[in-house]
């Protein structure tokens, strides 16, 4: 690889850049049209429409029946826990959650706490493949259940799980159910005003939008109680002076993901096959997760018998950026909990490394990337048998 080549990036499931665009349409709001949005002045009101838009923008990509189901938020963890806590609030009777097994640090961390103050939790297990198990699913249901979240796709693996399903089921039960969609938005086609989902998270980051902002889908007659109380923005639900720049550019990455997702799903599923099929020439290696349903830019790698975070060290020293899974996890020792819940054998799990693309992602960067892959696998795997050899002699 040329030295003097840009680095390139393959760690979009973590973030991804801010589109050139999202940034000059926010601009204007840092300076010239800063006013609060709850101001009864022309700046405010500036302000007031330019989230009515992005509120629209967003209920367009998601395929809301109304633009008021929107509520923004600070991102997808704030948006996941008061769904929650708000479904555990309003539920009378309900006092329980059934969730999965391989859900984001956002959902999970929080159902441990509520586990540890007395709250019911029952938790789905996946197959090797990551898939639910729906059946187990269906059974956790009960008439005590408040709320079922489960997310649209797994981040570390892609696999994308048959959430409008799983809401019949839950919506049959009486309950509540509840998407993470974090890594699902601008990367598959939504239509939530014709499915049974209650509530849905969001964060602008994942799609080409700035860091800070997100929001949660919220029903029309969904009963709700606040996460975060203080003035009447958003109707309510969501105390706090609006971010308007955040907002903004939430709402111009969601016009963009809505005019490019269909074309982009097919032209980044293309790449990823390519750097899958380049790199597992190679041998003695496996793709983990369910390969017929995935997200298109996802691929999670596993070196047998080598380390990820050593494969992962010298691709970034070569200018490529790729995760061991969650970035929310990546200072922890302990391994995936994800490719724990789906039991994947420790020397085969402690190779695991996620490769995820965007629309940014070109043939050439995916090329070289498979160059340096195999080239740092094959010095690896000698380096390997060199000493094995040495201390069998």
């Amino acid at each position: 690889m040329s030295e003097n080549r840009a680095p390139i990036y393959l760690d979009n499931n973590a973030t991804t850049r801010i589109d050139p665009s999202v940034v000059q349409t926010m601009l204007p709001f840092f300076t010239e049209q800063f006013g609060n949005a709850s101001s009864a002045h022309a700046f405010g009101n500036e302000a007031a429409v330019a989230v009515r838009q992005a509120r629209r923008s967003l209920s367009d990509l998601l395929g809301s029946a109304y633009d008021h189901e929107i509520v923004f938020t600070s991102g997808g963890t704030e948006a996941n826990n008061a769904a929650i806590l708000s479904a555990l609030a309003t539920q009378e009777g309900r006092d329980e959650i059934v969730t999965t097994s391989v859900e984001h640090s956002a959902v999970l961390a929080l159902t441990e706490q509520l586990a540890a103050r007395g709250v019911k939790t029952r938790i789905i297990a996946v197959d090797a493949c990551g898939r639910l198990d729906i059946e187990a699913f269906r059974c956790a249901l009960g008439p005590r259940t408040a709320i079922a979240s489960v997310m649209w796709a797994n981040n570390e693996t892609g696999t994308i799980f048959p959430v409008e399903c799983l809401a019949g089921l839950t919506r049959e039960a009486g309950a509540l159910f509840h998407t993470d969609a974090v890594q699902a938005i601008g990367k598959v086609r939504l239509n939530l005003k014709d499915s049974a989902i209650d509530m849905l998270s969001l964060s602008a980051h994942k799609l080409h939008g700035p860091k800070g902002v997100g929001a949660l889908y919220l029903r029309k007659g969904t009963k709700f109680q606040p996460l975060i109380c203080g003035g009447s923005q958003e109707r309510g639900r969501r105390g706090g002076t609006e971010n308007i720049p955040g907002i903004v550019g939430l709402g111009k990455a969601a016009e963009l993901a809505a005019e490019r997702v269909e074309p982009e799903r097919t032209r980044i599923g293309a790449l990823r096959d390519r750097l899958e099929q380049g790199i597992l020439h190679n041998g003695e290696c496996v793709v983990l997760g369910d390969i017929r349903n995935r997200l298109a830019n996802t691929t999670n790698i596993a070196f047998d018998h080598l380390e990820g975070e050593a494969i992962a060290y010298r691709l970034n020293r070569a200018g490529i950026a790729v995760s061991l899974g969650s970035a929310c996890s990546s200072g922890s020792m302990q391994p995936s909990h994800v490719l724990r819940a789906m039991q994947v054998p420790a020397w085969r799990m402690h190779g695991a490394v996620r490769f995820s693309l965007s629309r940014e992602t070109s043939l050439a960067e995916v090329d070289e990337a498979v160059c340096a892959v195999s080239d740092i696998v094959t010095r690896m795997r000698a380096s390997s048998r060199a000493t094995v050899r040495e201390q069998t002699s």
